[in-house]
This record gives structure tokens, C-alpha cells and sequence, in this order.
């Protein structure tokens, strides 16, 4: 988990500057289950569930960009025009 509070910052999601708040939800049995499993090793119930919400919150970001880059990688144009510019980099580094 170490690298994923930089990430978090870097995306604009990482340390807002406020203090700890208290959420209250409704737990199913499938979600009773899951904190079960994640707290057997002793871990305590809000670090399992504040580590829950941030690796969701780093796969969405993580999909949003990996579904941006396919979006652009889909554009024909673009891919010309990068491959125009890899040629034109090429070109000038032989000098």
C-alpha cells in the first residue's frame, strides 16, 4: 500500500486536509463476510475498510486511464500523427 497514497495525491485524490470523518452503511451478509475475511489476521475494521475504498478508488483510476488510452489509441489520426512525430524525432536525432 505504500506507493498507492502517491498515486492517490498524484491523481488528485490523496490527502484532502480534512480530518478523519465517520461513515455509517448498512452491511449485507456478502459484505459481513468479506470484512470477516479481511479482518481474521487482526487487522482492525476501519483500516480494512479505508484500505477497501482506496485500492477501488486506485482500479478506478486505473480504468478510467487505461480506458482513455484505448479511446486514443482507436483514433486514426492520432496514431498518424504520433507516428509522424516518432519520424520527425528519428529524423532530427540522426543530426
Amino acid at each position: 500500500m505504500s506507493g498507492v497514497i502517491p498515486l492517490l495525491t498524484a491523481l488528485g485524490l490523496g490527502d484532502t486536509g480534512f480530518m478523519a470523518s465517520r461513515i455509517t452503511f448498512f452491511a449485507d451478509d456478502e459484505t459481513r463476510h468479506a470484512l470477516a475475511d479481511l479482518t481474521a489476521d487482526g487487522t482492525l475494521v476501519q483500516v480494512a475498510i479505508r484500505n477497501a475504498i482506496i485500492e477501488a478508488a486506485v482500479r478506478n483510476v486505473q480504468k478510467r486511464a487505461r480506458e482513455e488510452a484505448e479511446a486514443l489509441a482507436a483514433e486514426e489520426n492520432d496514431r498518424a500523427e504520433a507516428a509522424q512525430v516518432l519520424r520527425d524525432m528519428e529524423t532530427s536525432r540522426a543530426w
